[in-house]
C-alpha cells in the first residue's frame, strides 16, 4: 500500500527549469547564437561540469566576462521565477495526499536555502513533513541518496512512496532507491527518453490522485 508521495522541486513542483533555460536563451540571443535544448537538457536534475558561458564563448569565439553574463542572467531568471505559480494540479495532489493519510515529502538537488525560499513564497512549506536537498547529501541525483534519505525520514520503505519528478536524471534517481516513479516532463525534458518509469503524464491535473493510486497498486499486483 502507498504511504507516501515524495515530490522533486525545481520543475515539478514550480517551473524553474523553464525560466533557467530561457534566461540562457535570451543571454545567447544577445550574443546572436542560442543554447540548443539537447544540449542543456543534460544538466537538468543534476549538478553538471557543463559551463554555459564558456559554451557561449566557444559558440561566438569571442572571450567574455563570466561575472557580468552571471549577473545578468540570475536577474533576469529571478524575475522570471517569481512571476511563477505552482504548476497545474500540484496543491491538489498536497491537499488530496494530506487527505487520504499520506506522508508527504521533497527530495531536491537544489540547496535548501532556494527550495524553502521559493516553497514559502507559493504557501506550499506546511505541506511537507520532510525536505532532503543537496546540503543533505554528498551526491544528488541521479545517485538515489536523496530519495532513500526521504522515505527513510518519512518512515516508510521506498516501494510505499511514489516520486513525481521532471527530469531523467531525477526518475533515475527515484527508480534506483525502489520508489514508483512517475514522471511529468516540462517544456525543456519534455524532448528527452524517460526509462523505466511508472507512469508519465503531461501534468498531475490531467489524473486526480486517487485515480493514480489505483492504477499504482494495480502495477504493484503485476
Amino acid at each position: 500500500m502507498i504511504k507516501a508521495l515524495v515530490f522533486d522541486f525545481d520543475g515539478t513542483i514550480l517551473d524553474t527549469e523553464t525560466q533557467h533555460y530561457n534566461a540562457f536563451q535570451e543571454l545567447y540571443k544577445e550574443h546572436g547564437t542560442n543554447l540548443p535544448l539537447e544540449v542543456w537538457g543534460e544538466c537538468i536534475g543534476t549538478h553538471s561540469d557543463f559551463n554555459p558561458y564558456e559554451y557561449l564563448e566557444k559558440q561566438i569565439q569571442k572571450k567574455l566576462n563570466h561575472e557580468e553574463l552571471r549577473s545578468k542572467k540570475t536577474e533576469r531568471e529571478i524575475a522570471l521565477i517569481l512571476e511563477q505559480k505552482p504548476l497545474p494540479g500540484i496543491e491538489d495532489y498536497l491537499k488530496a495526499g494530506k487527505e487520504l493519510g499520506l506522508k508527504i515529502g521533497l527530495a531536491s538537488s537544489s540547496s535548501r536555502k532556494w527550495v524553502l525560499e521559493h516553497l514559502e513564497r507559493i504557501n506550499l512549506l506546511p505541506y511537507f513533513e520532510v525536505i532532503k536537498t543537496a546540503d543533505d547529501v554528498e551526491k544528488v541525483k541521479p545517485d538515489p541518496a536523496l530519495y532513500l534519505k526521504a522515505v527513510e525520514a518519512l518512515g516508510v520503505k521506498p516501494e510505499q512512496a511514489i516520486a513525481f519528478e521532471d527530469s531523467v536524471n531525477g526518475s533515475l534517481a527515484a527508480k534506483k532507491a525502489g520508489l514508483f516513479c512517475v514522471a511529468i516532463p516540462n517544456s525543456v525534458t519534455k524532448h528527452m527518453t524517460f526509462g523505466e518509469v511508472d507512469h508519465q503524464m503531461e501534468s498531475v491535473a490531467e489524473l486526480e490522485l486517487s485515480a493514480l493510486l489505483d492504477l499504482i497498486e494495480r502495477k504493484k499486483v503485476k
